[in-house]
């Protein structure tokens, strides 16, 4: 079997890093994988620094490693600080174009046998985020809907390859997973950590998990797993039923919030409280001490700074997330696209907090204080079905 190459450009966030493990242990593929941040190491991958935003830099590394790649992931966007103010800004949207543009061009010149490229992109592309848009969003979310215009990167970015697509000769797929949960440290768009910090500071100090959302009645919600948005890269890159396809995708279930708190604390051999609102953004922040005082007394494998570690705009995303937005529709997605043309990979939402809740105890990103005859490893996507 002919071996294959795959780049994956935003290697260090939450889906490039899923989909940086998934090629990797794929046989037959070899795993190229490159952001501005200096990704985690992952056998079986090469992986480089490197900023989209410059022309050079990125002429340069795939005039020497471009010629053998087969397939692209593309999983990196700029996310301006504050998230939603940066989805509408011109200068936002034209650094994501560029972003793209500055590596799909020379890595074109170079890779001739280019096969297939899938781009990644969000609910925003129904007009999510837009309060002008609410009155015509029809749920649940279908790609075959007309599309409703608004400013936004995804279209500039689909634009752009569709354009070259028709004398390329290469394939391409979107994705449209829902809000993703994984493990990338440091992310824009990230609930996980912020919520395990949290989890980890409530039970140093000897208490329940109390349920901090906002508000406690919230509508139903979706979640995409990271490792499940690898799987599909993973069809997406090798399934005739892929090509020229626009997908959204999704876990398989709803969930609310205050349901799964259960299975949250649990991950973390705690009892879950009751109801008690609290801002990730605003009250977090102020125990940058005591997280600091845990890194050091545990030796954990993350930055001092509670910040850093989890990136301010992950802090907002998680008030957003389990707190909502009023106003905003309920982002509930169709899934049916995608599983007739063949991928049905899917994982019940609370296994999925619970995985990953586990893999950041295990990883020593904070204190493991599961009982010792507890699984000490975290499931990993073969577990998946």
């Amino acid at each position: 079997m002919m071996r294959k190459t795959v780049l994956v450009a935003g290697a260090s966030g939450v889906v490039g890093r899923a989909a940086i493990r998934h090629f990797a242990r794929c046989d037959g593929w070899d795993v190229i994988g490159v952001s501005r941040r200096i990704p985690e190491q992952v056998p079986g991958a090469r992986l480089f620094n490197l900023d989209l935003a410059d022309v050079e830099a990125c002429a340069d590394l795939m005039s020497r490693v471009g010629a053998d790649v087969t397939h692209l992931v593309f999983a990196a966007q700029y996310e301006a600080p504050g998230l939603a103010d940066g989805w509408f800004d011109a200068q936002a949207i034209d650094l994501n174009r560029r972003m793209l543009t500055n590596l799909f061009e020379p890595l074109a010149a170079h890779a001739t046998g280019l096969e297939h490229v899938s781009l990644m992109q969000g609910s925003k592309a129904y007009g999510m985020h837009d309060p002008s848009l609410f009155e015509q969003i029809r749920v649940p979310l279908r790609e075959r809907d007309p599309r409703l215009e608004h400013p936004n990167f995804y279209f500039v970015q689909q634009g752009y390859l569709e354009a070259l697509q028709k004398q390329g000769g290469w394939g391409l797929t979107v994705l449209r997973p829902t809000i993703i949960y994984g493990d990338a440290p440091g992310a824009n768009m990230n609930a996980i950590r912020p919520i395990a910090v949290y989890a980890a500071l409530e039970r140093e100090k000897g208490r329940v998990l109390h349920y901090p959302g906002t508000t406690y009645d919230q509508p139903f919600r979706e979640a995409a797993d990271a490792d499940l948005v690898a799987a599909a890269l993973g069809w997406a890159a090798g399934s005739p039923g892929a090509t020229d396809g626009v997908f959204n995708l999704t876990n398989g279930d709803t969930f609310l919030w205050r349901n799964v708190w259960q299975a949250v604390a649990k991950a973390f051999d705690m009892e879950a409280g009751e109801h008690r609102p609290m801002s990730f953004a605003e009250d977090l922040p102020a125990r940058e001490a005591e997280w600091a005082a845990l890194v050091d007394k545990y030796g954990l494998a993350a930055p001092r700074s509670l910040v850093e570690h989890i990136g301010a705009n992950s802090l907002l995303y998680a008030d957003w997330m389990l707190g909502g937005v009023p106003g905003v529709v309920a982002p509930l997605n169709s899934t049916i696209a995608i599983r007739q043309a063949g991928f049905n990979g899917c994982i019940d939402t609370e296994d999925m907090f619970h995985k990953w809740f586990l893999r950041v105890q295990a990883d020593g990103v904070v204190p493991d204080h599961r009982p010792a005859n507890s699984v000490r490893t975290s499931p990993a996507l073969e577990d998946v079905p």
